[in-house]
């Protein structure tokens, strides 16, 4: 493993992120490919997860659009981009494809409440949707309507991760909750943004929770069965995921107050499990 993959590799390890447990299976090269977009995915949203200051955070997208446009002609810089190199021609990983996840954390600098679920689908997909898109090209597909699983799936696992740190993501006074949801549940963002839980809001919590198990089941209908064997990565990540919305569930929906999650060994137990039953 070169030096610009071994970065790539060491970023996804660190992050102790679900999807990690389910590259674990794959064979070398789609798994460095795999990791590789993973911690081009990393790279981007740690730009606004840690630059408190919205203009720094925008120069640093910048030179990341930059960066996508110098991949594509053949001028990587950075580690991760260099490691890429490598994939987007092998996997047909488009530069529109890596620009519109840059635009969608680009989404998290102009808005921190979020109207509807209409505008929030929008956010999710540049995020996660379009990655969901490339990582079935990665894993590999034989029928076209794999990809509208894998963009279903991905939404679903955005969805997840907003259940999952609607306390965490309060404290940076962000609100991923549809505001006219909020509305009609009698809930102001302002008692999110300052932890005030509630009845009422572990009941809109939990109402969160169907939907994203809906989304979970909706893009299950659409993977054909020729290609089950080759996503099996996603099955694995949306196995773990689900268990944690169960686990979630199963507390109560405190998602405010309590952030929820799973062991390495349980995940790894998931990922096993879901591996050999195929």
């Amino acid at each position: 493993m070169n030096a610009h993959h071994q970065y790539c590799q060491d970023k996804a390890a660190a992050s102790g992120s679900s999807f990690y447990y389910s590259f674990m299976f794959l064979p070398p090269e789609r798994r460095r490919a795999i990791t590789a977009l993973y911690a081009y995915c990393r790279e981007v949203d740690d730009v606004v997860d840690e630059c408190t200051d919205p203009g720094v955070a925008r120069t640093k997208l910048a030179w990341w659009r930059d960066e996508v446009a110098r991949l594509y002609a053949g001028k990587p810089q950075h580690p991760v981009t260099k490691a890429l190199a490598d994939v987007v021609a092998a996997f047909d990983i488009t530069e529109a494809q890596l620009v519109m996840v840059i635009e969608g954390m680009a989404m998290d600098l102009e808005y921190n409440r979020y109207p509807d679920f209409a505008t929030l689908q929008t956010y999710c997909h540049r995020v996660a949707g379009v990655v969901g898109l490339m990582s079935a090209r990665i894993f590999g597909y034989t029928d076209p309507r794999t990809l509208d699983y894998a963009a279903d799936l991905g939404l679903a696992f955005q969805l997840t991760n907003i259940i999952r740190d609607v306390g965490e993501d309060a404290r940076r006074n962000r609100v991923y909750i549809p505001l006219d949801e909020l509305a009609s549940a009698g809930i102001d963002a302002s008692q999110i943004v300052h932890g005030h839980d509630s009845e009422a809001i572990r009941k809109l919590m939990m109402v969160q929770v169907d939907r994203a198990l809906a989304t979970y089941d909706q893009a299950f209908t659409k993977l054909p069965a020729p290609d089950r064997k080759s996503q099996l990565p996603g099955i694995i990540m949306a196995a773990i995921y689900r268990t944690l919305l169960e686990e979630i569930r199963a507390d109560g929906c405190r998602v405010l107050t309590h952030r929820t999650s799973l062991t390495p060994v349980r995940k790894l137990w998931i990922a096993w499990k879901t591996w050999m039953k195929g």
